[in-house]
């Protein structure tokens, strides 16, 4: 059985991801969503990769370099042994800006006797659509589309360049590198450039994680979490990627395949929330700036999600070409979800931007612009919130009225509110608040199901949905009303399987639901936690971490009966839903008053 045995490197512009064999399956330049080029991810025969080849001697164990995104993958062999440290730049120049060229070093370091090896070195460029030429020159060999010669990259590396194209076996006698480039280099490559880099990474990897709440119980794997968050937000708008892979089949040989490199405002809130509790106040920041700049583009049309520059559009197309993730088909890039009516999305926005009013608040000029869009956003909430649209899950075919977009759309007039009241708006305060009650006690008499006892997915329907795990994470209600304490028992009762989650059980567009979504158990657990069930809470918080993969990543979904990873991956909201519910079960530790941190 496959698993999504990966780690992640990148430097808050593009990801790379490679397997528990050293092999690098999936890389995006320049950017996170540019097309690929290494894609054995998605196919494995025709997709190219860039490998190590070794005996089957050799004995390899991966982990990551302590609290750092860089990479290790150790090779083990009687004849002899050598480490490979994977990574993507990224360090500080000055006070304003960071150095995170579009490229992945690879550095080899012997470490006993004179191991073997060959050099699988297989790019496939526009996401294996073009066939592609080797040039040799003299300090790199460059790869490029027959189609396209301006679509290239760049290998320098210490190897014989024979070597690494042909791909013969050769003995490692000392340290090695290979930098894969997008851009031709203006400096000179070697192993001392290649170790400052490295030096300088690591460095810079460290100090980050430093800011950092730390616990007494689980927390390597927070630090890991956040690590994975960080390296996930796009430096240059502030944009955070839901995962930084495409078309990973949530159900294998299903068609339920999609591309997650774009930034879903529902994980705003949550993301914003944690991010200031981790004490990674510039982080938040950048991405409060990012909905900002949404907000001021154009205010009168919002969408569930983005491109991570802003793009709006976002165009999907099917790559026939391409076989799949163990021949899950059909692969996509783009997703057509951006132009649906959801409308839960506004109260994720308002609730962002109630924020932004807490802790960012601009110059005078700004915050009145920010107030022109709140009061247009309210407008158009209260324009639509009794209308049916396609909910938190993305239905494609259907639109109800989904329980759950009623309760953001009370969080986006709510938060309106408590924003009115920030500016000593008392009027619109006091106007908002009437009419968030009215949309609440809509939901009470329209949501609940008194013979079921409780909130149920839409008005018209009977069935069970997670999301409404989130009612008393919003305040929507209190963790004490009877209501929410049933609704979660009662979906815990229809939903909880075999140890995780469904989203629902009913049939959507594509059939019944087959996989366990990860971050919906991580939701069971935190509501078990605030209605009292804390050691039932514990018990599954603890099976449920035991899924993550070899370096401690999460993807969005997990299978039922095996547990292996499945979905796009790593799932940024799965990580922050474990951040939060680890923090439930730990207790901060506390410096001594004469350390500072």
């Amino acid at each position: 059985m496959k698993n999504l045995d990966y780690g992640i490197i990148g430097n808050c512009r593009t990801a790379a991801l490679i397997s528990k064999e050293g092999s690098l399956d999936w890389l995006c330049l320049p950017d996170f969503d540019s097309p690929s080029v290494f894609t054995k991810l998605l196919d494995e025969e025709n997709g190219g990769c860039f490998a190590f080849g070794v005996s089957e001697a050799y004995t390899i164990t991966q982990t990551y370099l302590g609290n750092t995104n860089i990479l290790t993958t150790r090779f083990e062999a009687p004849e002899g042994a050598f480490t490979v440290f994977d990574y993507m730049p990224r360090y500080r120049t000055n006070e304003e800006k960071h150095y995170m060229p579009p490229e992945i070093h690879r550095y080899i370091r012997v470490t006993r006797g004179a191991p073997k090896v060959r050099i699988l070195y297989d790019p496939k460029i526009n996401y294996a659509r073009e066939a592609v030429k080797h040039d040799v020159f003299e300090t790199y060999i460059k790869t490029y589309s027959v189609e396209d010669s301006e679509d290239k990259i760049y290998m320098y590396t210490s190897v014989d360049f024979n070597r690494v194209l042909s791909g013969e076996e050769f003995t490692l006698t000392d340290h090695q590198f290979f930098v894969l480039s997008y851009n031709q280099k203006l400096v000179t490559i070697d192993n001392n450039r290649v170790l400052l880099d490295y030096e300088r990474t690591k460095v810079y990897w460290l100090n980050w994680i430093n800011r950092s709440r730390e616990y007494t119980q689980y927390s390597e794997m927070i630090k890991r979490s956040l690590l994975i968050l960080k390296l996930m937000s796009y430096q240059n708008s502030g944009a955070m990627l839901a995962a930084v892979t495409t078309s990973l089949p949530e159900s294998i040989g299903e068609t339920r395949n999609w591309d997650y490199r774009f930034c879903w405002l529902r994980d705003a809130s949550m993301s914003i929330d944690t991010l200031l509790f981790m004490k990674h106040k510039n982080t938040a920041a950048r991405f409060i700036g990012f909905v900002k700049r949404i907000l001021k583009s154009r205010d009168d049309v919002f969408q569930i999600m983005y491109g991570i520059r802003g793009e709006r559009e976002l165009t999907e197309e099917v790559l026939p070409h391409l076989a799949g993730y163990e021949n899950s088909r059909p692969v996509r890039i783009g997703n057509a979800a951006y132009h649906q009516v959801q409308n839960d999305s506004l109260g994720y926005l308002l609730d962002v931007i109630y924020k932004y009013y807490l802790y960012f608040p601009g110059t005078l000029d700004e915050v009145e612009e920010i107030w022109e869009i709140v009061k247009n956003m309210v407008r158009m909430v209260l324009r639509v919130w009794q209308k049916a649209d396609q909910g938190i899950w993305e239905f494609r075919t259907r639109e109800l009225n989904f329980v759950f977009s009623k309760v953001m759309s009370w969080v986006a007039v709510d938060r309106a509110s408590r924003i009115a009241e920030l500016l000593n708006k008392d009027f619109y305060a006091e106007k908002w608040r009437a009419q968030a009650d009215l949309i609440k006690k809509d939901v009470h008499e329209k949501g609940w199901n008194e013979e079921m006892h409780c909130f149920t997915q839409a008005y018209e329907n009977a069935d069970c949905d997670s999301s409404l795990l989130l009612m008393e994470f919003y305040g929507f209600i209190e963790a004490s009303d009877e209501r929410y304490v049933s609704t979660v028992k009662v979906i815990q009762e229809n939903l909880f399987h075999n140890g995780l989650m469904y989203r629902y059980k009913a049939e959507d567009d594509f059939g019944k639901p087959s996989s366990a979504f990860t971050i919906c158990t991580f939701w069971l657990v935190e509501a078990l936690y605030v209605i009292g069930e804390r050691e039932q809470a514990k018990e599954i918080f603890e099976s449920l971490i035991s899924y993550s993969n070899h370096v401690g990543l999460y993807s969005e979904d997990l299978d039922f009966e095996t547990k292996r990873q499945l979905g796009n991956f790593p799932q940024a909201y799965s990580h922050l839903a474990f951040i939060n519910t680890a923090v439930l079960f730990s207790e901060e530790k506390q410096l001594s008053k004469f350390i500072q941190p």
